[in-house]
């Protein structure tokens, strides 16, 4: 399964990080990558990357301000949020796709089909 921590509330403009680690099974040579949810509104893709860090995707939402990163020697997935936005504002999942190393853009939800419980990040203005 996949644990997250690193989420709470912060003020606009504040930075934060999410972390993500894989117990129980290995996603050594699996891309992953971060979804979220926010109040009322639909799942949306956030960033992904491909098994060894050395290909990443964002969405124009977080292009610029989010960086997605790995540490493979530690089963870990992290999100690196900076220059936070109340639209920011939601539930926010780790994810890994078991069945491909690299980014699977067209496929539904990036082809993630293992999920954490989430992570609530909040930003007030």
């Amino acid at each position: 399964y996949l644990a997250q921590s690193g989420g709470e509330s912060v003020q606009a403009g504040d930075s934060l990080r999410l972390s993500c680690t894989a117990f129980g099974r290995s996603f050594l040579y699996n891309a992953m990558g971060w979804f979220r949810r926010a109040p009322g509104k639909d799942l949306e893709f956030v960033a992904a990357i491909n098994w060894n860090g050395d290909s990443t995707y964002y969405s124009d939402a977080a292009n610029g301000r989010f960086s997605i990163s790995r540490v493979n020697a530690e089963n870990s997935l992290y999100l690196q949020m900076s220059a936070l936005k109340p639209e920011d504002t939601a539930v926010y999942y780790c994810t890994a796709d078991s069945a491909s190393s690299s980014i699977r853009r067209g496929a539904e939800n990036y082809g993630m089909d293992y999920w954490g419980n989430g992570t609530q990040v909040t930003v007030s203005s």
